[in-house]
């Protein structure tokens, strides 16, 4: 559905998020704009979502396994002036129980860029469904395989194309030395999230077309963002977006 004449803003007092970011940050919207929330944010140890949040007045505990990313979270909470709602704990997402939270669980959770790399991501996510609270909401990113074929035949690597569109990895030599990520379909997240025990709303494109554009394209940048916006819930744009959005609900009578 097309977005409004004047689709939101950032919140008062907050820098615009990036472009890339858009769609995300407007579906987030309506869930952190009330009273104060307890969030859980795993992989998010740079604070790009949990220090805007922070300054919104909700407290974030910051899950992340790199002391270097925890250490920019820390730096830019107290530039901030939000240190004392940004708490990072050093661990992987695969050991929450580990991690202190809330006793009635965490309102609303974050899992963007994680399902990719960790080993098992249907394990991961029971365990973070596990930590919120009955009606709780999570809210999950991953790479969308449709796009990334498409940025690389547009980036002249055909092969590699082809791969990742038959499900294999595009450069093997190189995932010798690093763990290969892995693309989702949106058919293939909805399955994980609804085998998690959530109740999944409508999946939304990450950056339709900001990701392809040289940064020296001149792109007006509120232009770009309404864009982004407008593309993000709509097919066929939003099926070769960078990466999938979905908002989820954890059903009141799961144990």
């Amino acid at each position: 559905m097309p977005q409004p004449e004047n689709p939101p803003a950032a919140p008062a007092g907050l820098a615009e998020p990036p472009v890339r970011a858009a769609a995300v940050w407007a579906a987030l919207d309506p869930l952190v704009g009330g009273g104060p929330l307890q969030v859980l944010d795993v992989g998010g140890g740079a604070g790009v979502f949990a220090v805007p949040l922070a300054q919104l007045g909700h407290t974030v505990t910051v899950v992340d396994t790199s002391a270097d990313a925890l250490a920019t979270l820390r730096r830019r909470a107290d530039l901030a002036g939000v240190a004392g709602r940004v708490h990072g704990v050093q661990g992987d997402a695969d050991q929450l129980g580990s991690v202190r939270g809330p006793d009635a669980g965490y309102d609303l959770a974050l899992v963007h860029a994680v399902l990719e790399v960790v080993d098992d991501p249907a394990t991961t996510l029971a365990g973070i469904t596990a930590a919120l609270r009955p009606g709780g909401r999570l809210s999950v990113t991953a790479a969308n395989r449709a796009g990334a074929v498409l940025a690389r035949a547009l980036g002249g690597h055909p092969v590699e194309a082809r791969a990742l569109l038959d499900d294999r990895d595009p450069a093997p030599a190189r995932s010798r030395t690093r763990a290969a990520r892995r693309r989702f379909s949106p058919d293939e997240l909805l399955a994980l999230v609804h085998g998690a025990g959530l109740e999944a709303g409508e999946w939304r494109g990450v950056s339709v077309v900001a990701d392809l554009l040289e940064s020296s394209s001149g792109a007006d940048p509120e232009a770009l963002r309404r864009l982004e916006l407008e593309l993000a819930g709509v097919s066929p744009y939003r099926d070769v977006a960078t990466g999938l959005h979905v908002i989820a609900t954890r059903g009141a009578g799961q144990p």
